[in-house]
């Protein structure tokens, strides 16, 4: 038998975390079992639905790199095959016509309640027979499934163990609107048999669809795929996840200047271990993952784990790669790659400083923008008085440089620090602000190398002009 999963999203927002999840681990057990992993859009909601929403959804896995064999396959271009079973369980008397109206239903679910007895359809109700029997052929009907009346359903599932639910506890649930519309239980279930879906992984909310599915599986005369319903991810205050915790789309943690690994790697630790690991590179995901290592308890949103993930990410990862996810953040600050060195040497000499891309972004304008302002703090700090005669001396050694590499550059400090018989710190940070413009950067001799020879002297002699200037006002 081969195993073939898939993620079933609506397309009525973006692709939220929790259902990146739901998706990485239907990839993950695929993959792992050597099977297909397919993707179909639930697109019944016709009110609700958009096609912004599936675009989105589609760009979430494709940036996540979450590839699917098959699909994307859509629940409303399938509406005759949903008819012809629908219609199939009716000849056989597994599901029939229902007349009852809105304002009916209401009134019997209020008498429910007022009798203390669960609310739910009951189409035994006198009222509800006798709207049935009065009806006539063509009055507007829903059709509802004939849910078996005794017993219970039994399934073993692969996170939660045996789960028995009483077939008293389900009503007779419609799966085809009077507007002709097949339902989402219903859909489900045939799309899962036509596709050839043996495991479902999704989210502990769809524990009360799964009874009624399976016994609709039972009367289509269909296979019943495994099930593995996964626990709920809380924020970082032990409530659901939701809006008000940050980002929840998985684009928005692209534009926070997340890397689709990290992102990977610490989706799949919510929830799911493999000893004490905590880095994984796809291949050992794929490798190690199994649904009985998926812990039934809801897992904590961490956004300083993540943050370290994708700083991890961002260090070792080849330059040429970050580069790639860069470019996006490059151009939505407005910076030009191509007014100052090699962007991936600037990778390789800044990224270990950073958290996000974000921020990369941020922390390497220098190199590819002048200044006309010096950072307040660190100017006043460093760029004093007591600096002028070390920038100086820096400056014209500079200027007289035939070499122009980061141990050229570490020698002339050196040498400015000898000749002035001052420590490193009277000469490297008044550089530093003079160079970069604030007083935090990599180290300022592989800095300047990169910076290029004319902008550091252009940089020194401005960082001299302040310098001159405060002390005239002084």
């Amino acid at each position: 038998m081969t195993v073939k999963t898939r993620f079933a999203p609506s397309p009525t927002g973006y692709l939220h975390v929790g259902g990146a999840r739901t998706a990485l681990y239907s990839w993950l057990y695929a993959k792992h079992q050597g099977g297909e992993f397919v993707l179909r859009i639930e697109d019944t909601d016709l009110e609700r639905n958009s096609q912004e929403a599936v675009d989105a959804i589609m760009e979430g896995m494709t940036w996540l790199g979450l590839d699917w064999d098959e699909g994307p396959y859509f629940q409303t271009q399938r509406f005759d095959r949903y008819n012809q079973m629908v219609d199939k369980l009716l000849a056989e008397d597994k599901a029939y016509k229902c007349y009852a109206s809105k304002e009916l239903l209401d009134e019997v679910r209020a008498e429910q309640e007022a009798n203390k007895e669960m609310p739910r359809y009951d189409a035994d109700h006198p009222k509800i027979k006798a709207a049935n029997a009065a009806a006539k052929e063509g009055d507007p009907c829903v059709i509802r499934f004939r849910n078996p009346k005794e017993g219970s359903v039994v399934f073993d599932d692969q996170i939660r163990g045996r789960i028995e639910i009483s077939n008293t506890q389900m009503d007779d649930l419609i799966i085809r609107r009077t507007d002709g519309a097949p339902t989402y239980n219903f859909c489900v279930v045939v799309d899962d048999w036509d596709m050839g879906i043996t495991h479902v992984i999704r989210g502990e909310d769809h524990i009360n669809n799964t009874p009624r599915q399976i016994n609709i599986y039972h009367a289509l005369g269909a296979p019943v795929p495994t099930f593995a319903h996964c626990a709920m991810i809380l924020g970082d205050d032990g409530a659901k996840l939701s809006k008000r915790h940050g980002a929840v789309s998985v684009m928005q943690y692209r534009d926070m200047g997340y890397l689709p690994e990290a992102l990977n790697n610490y989706l799949v630790r919510l929830g799911w271990s493999h000893g004490d690991q905590e880095i994984f590179s796809r291949e050992e995901m794929v490798e190690f993952f199994s649904l009985n290592a998926i812990s039934k308890s809801a897992s904590a949103f961490n956004t300083d784990k993540l943050l370290w993930l994708n700083n991890h990410y961002m260090k070792t990862s080849a330059p040429e790669y970050v580069a790639e996810h860069l470019q996006w953040h490059l151009d939505q600050q407005g910076i030009n790659k191509d007014n100052g060195p090699a962007i991936t040497e600037v990778i390789a000499l800044v990224a270990e400083r950073c958290n996000t891309l974000v921020e990369l972004a941020e922390q390497i304008r220098y190199f590819y923008e002048d200044f006309s302002e010096f950072d307040a703090g660190a100017a006043k700090k460093h760029l004093r008085g007591v600096a002028k005669e070390p920038l100086e001396l820096a400056l014209a050694k500079v200027e007289a440089l035939n070499e122009w590499t980061t141990e050229s550059l570490h020698q002339m400090i050196a040498d400015v620090c000898a000749e002035l018989e001052i420590g490193m710190g009277k000469i490297g940070m008044p550089l530093r602000v003079a160079v970069t413009g604030g007083g935090q950067s990599p180290s300022v001799d592989a800095v300047m190398q990169l910076v290029g020879k004319a902008r550091c002297v252009a940089r020194i002699q401005m960082a001299l002009a302040y310098i001159a200037e405060r002390e005239a006002n002084a």
